[in-house]
């Protein structure tokens, strides 16, 4: 099926080619090219807007998810009876903001394509629930990996139950996705969570 890319803003100059080329590859690696997505690139009035709307937070971000289907469990695909549903939803990708969150050495469509694939994880049922929740499983996984446990692993017997948590899932499912991007395109791009973990 299709991936619409749109740019509906003109505050940053985008080239949706390199970012339409990865995308479908993080499609491929997820299974899900069988899906429609729209992925649509805003300013920061527009994601403002959208992110008062729909979380009642009056702040530009850089990318919110609206699924197609709800209650996806995190890793399953959905299963569509009709043809009209074969399509997971749209991402709102705020550019402006993007760019400039981006550090001097970071390249501004390897991070476009880190947050849109991060968008993609919540469109499959990924989540962290709040800023909070998101930042508190961080800290623990940081004091286990400082006392020598590997939490992403496991098999670590000190695993205090952080890979079930939907913030670890969130950040290995977005891990797994980038690292195959990353082999096939020479790139080496890291999870918005990468400092968390």
């Amino acid at each position: 099926m299709s991936l619409v890319l749109r740019n509906l803003q003109r505050a940053v100059p985008i080239r949706r080619v390199p970012l339409r080329k990865r995308m479908e590859i993080v499609r491929s690696t997820l299974g899900v090219q069988k899906f429609d997505l729209g992925i649509i690139c805003v300013d920061n009035k527009s994601i403002q807007h959208i992110n008062r709307v729909y979380r009642e937070k009056n702040i530009p971000t850089d990318v919110l998810s609206f699924p197609f289907h709800e209650n996806i469990k995190a890793g399953e695909l959905p299963q569509p009876d009709f043809q009209d549903d074969y399509n997971l939803g749209d991402i709102f990708l705020g550019v402006e903001y993007i760019f400039q969150q981006c550090k001097g050495d970071e390249d501004y469509y390897d991070i476009l394509t880190v947050t849109a694939t991060h968008g993609l994880c919540h469109l499959l049922g990924f989540t962290h629930s709040t800023e909070a929740e998101w930042q508190k499983v961080g800290a623990i996984l940081q004091v286990l990996q400082h006392r020598g446990c590997n939490a992403l692993c496991t098999r670590c017997p000190r695993n205090q139950g952080c890979l079930s948590c939907p913030c670890s899932q969130m950040y290995q499912k977005e891990k797994q996705v980038l690292e195959e991007l990353s082999r096939r395109t020479g790139t080496s791009l890291q999870p918005l969570s990468r400092g968390l973990f």
